[in-house]
């Protein structure tokens, strides 16, 4: 008996060690596209109707800079100032367009393959206040908010890239706030960055920081850990300048950028959910059109975001189900464009972690998943239709990334997962379950994934152990992150660097002594 339970403590050990990374049961990028809420005949109905939205409605208020190159590939500019763009410029542009877009990281471990139907899992927004559970109440979000905010998503397994998710509201000067925010979104975390700029010049500022994080401009232009998340668009159909030359700006940086298109159905975009997938990756079309009219292959990222409306108060609605199932649309448009795409799902209108957070977020993740979306940004933390993020709430919900990601993974059939043998050992031998076979116990991690902050406790366990809650555990976990975790792939020395260039408000003395 000795014996067994030695060789029974030591299995539990041997699970409770990190799994190696081909041993994990999901691991970024897994294959999605099963999903297909279009139809064959549906999927070319909307591909027509986004044709024609773009040839016989075009975009008003395109810059010089964008109607020059425009004209270049064949738009025209029609009387009335709109820039349209024919068919055939179109299908020019998507023949150019980048393809297997890989996001590279600070560290190369986190580098996001955007290949055909891999999908992963992002943050993003731009929330003013902190959602705090502990103490059940809202806050002005500030710039150690947004570093703290990485520094958890870094330790996220399920969280695959960190885009800026608050705004630095205890800064008033908007260049500050841009370099600022990026300043904290790269400090904070190895992982790819996505950030967004008020203004070009502080864009181009902020790659001069850039490329001394690198090591250097050629460093940097050959892996660029930073991608630019721009809403060139005003939906419907209208261009916006300053993004415009943002977006130039960036191309010609070498930043990989996502063409945001955030259009709300029935408020900017028809109500129809079919017409708002149509208008949204209309507006991302044309981005494409410019993007690979100053740049050829210039690598770009589809981002048809199209948001719900409430349409009984006109309000936004994250986490209604039409979410979930229009961004499931525009993913299936990506893989039939063969276009690295993303869209946003995931948001909750609750205003804190509660039932309604949790179920708004596993339902409005899993169809765009399954449809196979490269990237689904907004996936964690944000509450109250992107107003609020809750910093633990990234701790939650990396759980309900991990399950969406299984459900994307599917069911794996060959000779081993069968299982006949198992089965012929078990009924034949008259062991009568499959418990302790050697068969179980070799799959047990690989084909299962369980809860980290969640339980799955007996009520009796429940009791014995002090009625722990899944928002308790994330509590204390982001507490043991925040006072033990200090990111060091940033050296001292480049950071002074950039400290002595750069009006960097962030103060991290007190963490490099705790640590």
């Amino acid at each position: 008996m000795a014996k067994r339970a030695g060789g029974r403590e030591a299995r539990k050990a041997q699970r409770a060690a990190p799994l190696a990374a081909e041993m994990k049961p999901v691991r970024p990028g897994e294959r999605g596209g099963r999903y297909h809420p279009f139809s064959d005949h549906d999927l070319a109905a909307i591909v027509d109707n986004i044709f024609r939205i773009l040839g016989e409605v075009g975009f008003k208020d395109a810059t010089p800079h964008c109607i020059e190159k425009c004209q270049a590939v064949g738009a025209v500019l029609g009387e009335d100032g709109r820039l349209r763009m024919p068919r055939a410029v179109v299908e020019n542009a998507l023949t150019v367009a980048k393809r297997n877009l890989t996001l590279h990281a600070q560290d190369p471990a986190y580098d996001l393959d955007l290949s055909g139907s891999r999908v992963h899992f992002a943050t993003a927004g731009a929330a003013v206040m902190i959602a705090d559970s502990a103490n059940n109440r809202y806050r002005e979000s500030t710039t150690r908010d947004l570093y703290d905010l990485a520094r958890i998503a870094d330790n996220c397994e399920h969280i695959h890239m960190f885009q800026r998710m608050c705004v630095l509201r205890d800064l008033d000067n908007t260049y500050e706030m841009d370099l600022n925010t990026t300043y904290c979104c790269v400090a904070g975390t190895r992982k790819h960055v996505g950030a967004s700029w008020s203004n070009c010049d502080h864009l181009a500022k902020a790659l001069e920081m850039l490329h001394i994080v690198a090591g250097g401009e050629d460093q940097w232009r050959a892996r660029p850990f930073v991608s630019q998340s721009n809403c060139f668009v005003v939906p419907p159909m209208k261009f916006a300048e300053e993004a415009l030359e943002c977006l130039r700006v960036a191309v010609e940086g070498g930043m990989p950028v996502l063409l945001l298109s955030a259009g709300q159905a029935g408020a900017t975009t028809p109500a129809t959910l079919a017409g708002a997938v149509s208008q949204a990756w209309a507006e991302c079309l044309g981005g494409l059109v410019y993007v690979n009219a100053i740049k050829p292959g210039a690598p770009a990222i589809i981002g048809a975001w199209p948001f719900v409306s409430d349409l009984r108060t006109g309000s936004m609605s994250g986490g209604s189900p039409e979410q979930g199932l229009i961004s499931s649309g525009c993913a299936q448009l990506g893989l039939h464009f063969d276009l690295p795409f993303g869209t946003a799902c995931g948001m909750t209108d609750a205003n804190m972690p509660d039932f309604q957070a949790g179920a708004e977020r596993a339902h409005t993740l899993m169809p765009p998943a399954l449809a196979g979306a490269n990237l689904i940004y907004e996936s964690a933390g944000m509450y109250s239709s992107l107003l609020g993020v809750c910093p633990e709430s990234l701790i939650l919900d990396n759980d309900v990334l991990g399950a969406t990601l299984r459900a994307v993974r599917g069911i794996e059939v060959n000779e081993n997962t069968l299982g006949f043998a198992d089965l012929a050992e078990v009924c034949l031998g008259e062991k009568g379950h499959y418990l302790g076979s050697d068969h179980t116990l070799a799959v047990m991690q690989s084909e299962y994934l369980y809860p980290e902050v969640g339980n799955r406790f007996s009520p009796t366990v429940w009791e014995q152990s002090d009625k722990p809650l899944a928002l308790d555990n994330a509590i204390r976990t982001r507490d043991d992150i925040l006072a033990n975790y200090v990111p060091s792939h940033i050296s001292p020395e480049v950071d002074a660097e950039i400290r002595a260039k750069f009006p960097i408000r962030l103060i991290t003395e007190d963490l490099l002594q705790s640590a």
